[in-house]
């Protein structure tokens, strides 16, 4: 054999182990990439469960134990358990929180501040909101079929905002979508909505400018019409608002995400009254398990016929009146049926809560 052709397979056998050794590095920062994005994914309980199952003592260990399929699955497992054990995990901040107005010459006053924040929507997992009064959803607002009601918002954003009374049949002045019905609200202005409640029900009041990302941001809440004359059945000894989000912050319930989502609870026997509202941009079939559900309005309007359901599909824009009479004692999970919206290999997640029943 020629020196010339030693010398070529030579310098082919380097590369070929210099491609090896590219292929090798670049597997690893890939699998090593993989993991610090799922990571992000596992809350502090999960990653504290998960850890205690590495065998190893750590990625940085010199001999790591070899990852089998029992131990894979015990360590799902243990992130599952840490998880349910962590319900109700405690946050700061919390939403939905009724808000009493100021009698001012028999006219029931709110105010209500939009600004920017930081919001704590599972433990450790902070976003930027947007908000009424820093909370998300905002504040909860109730008052009777034929009050007048004065509520002035404060822009504190930097950029322009209204206040859209969902599902309230407004005069057209009072309906807030900026340049239908008024003006923009402009960063540090104010703007007063001033009307006479004309129907009972599950409303909502949001964003109608530059909504997707502002309402998607937390700037929403509940804005509930009791009835002169309520019917028999919508008589309830537990009253549970529970809007549903899916915006920038995540699949929420009331501004917060599982193990940080609020339980109902109730005593066997008593009536339970959810009033569902959809203020995200998916449905959200939700779920109780244990006992039914009896739909008694929908959009504020009572059902001629009350019916029964065990899973009840929630499109954006909607709200849904039921009851649940709670005669079946336990912890009862309670969430959005489209699985990808409540669980992963992880644990549960997002829209995920529990209807206690003592």
């Amino acid at each position: 054999m020629s020196d010339s052709k030693i010398a070529s397979e030579a310098v082919d056998f380097l590369h070929s182990i210099a491609s090896r050794r590219s292929f090798l590095k670049t597997a690893a920062a890939t699998a090593v990439a993989g993991t610090a994005l799922r990571a992000c994914n596992t809350s502090a309980a999960q990653k504290t469960a998960l850890k205690a199952k590495d065998a190893s003592g750590g990625t940085t260990a010199p001999n790591p134990a070899p990852v089998t399929a029992a131990s894979a699955a015990a360590a799902m497992d243990a992130m599952h358990e840490a998880g349910i054990k962590a319900f109700p995990a405690k946050t700061k901040g919390m939403g939905n929180q009724l808000l009493e107005p100021k009698i001012v010459n028999g006219v029931k006053t709110f105010e209500i501040t939009a600004s920017v924040m930081q919001w704590e929507t599972a433990p450790g997992q902070m976003v930027e909101a947007w908000t009424y009064n820093e909370q998300v959803p905002g504040p909860q607002i109730r008052v009777k079929e034929g009050d007048h009601v004065k509520l002035t918002l404060h822009n504190k954003l930097p950029e322009s905002t209204v206040i859209h009374f969902h599902g309230l049949e407004l005069p057209n002045a009072m309906d807030g979508v900026p340049f239908i019905t008024q003006p923009p609200i402009k960063s540090g202005e104010s703007f007063t909505y001033d009307f006479v409640v004309p129907n009972a029900g599950s409303h909502m009041y949001h964003s109608h400018h530059n909504a997707a990302k502002q309402v998607g941001l937390g700037m929403l809440g509940a804005f509930i019409v009791e009835p002169r004359n309520p019917l028999p059945i919508e008589r309830a000894d537990v009253d549970h608002v529970m809007v549903l989000n899916d915006g920038m912050h995540g699949y929420t319930f009331n501004g917060k995400s599982f193990p940080a989502t609020e339980p109902l609870k109730a005593k066997k026997g008593q009536k339970l009254r959810i009033r569902f509202m959809n203020e995200g941009m998916m449905i959200h079939p939700m779920h109780l398990h244990g006992m039914h559900m009896t739909v008694i309005a929908k959009d504020g309007w009572n059902q001629p016929a009350p019916w029964k359901c065990d899973t009840l599909n929630i499109a954006p824009g909607e709200r849904w009146d039921v009851i649940v009479n709670c005669n079946n004692p336990g912890v009862w999970a309670f969430h959005c049926h489209i699985l990808p919206h409540a669980e992963s290999d992880h644990g549960m997640f997002g829209m995920v809560t529990a209807l206690i029943v003592e």
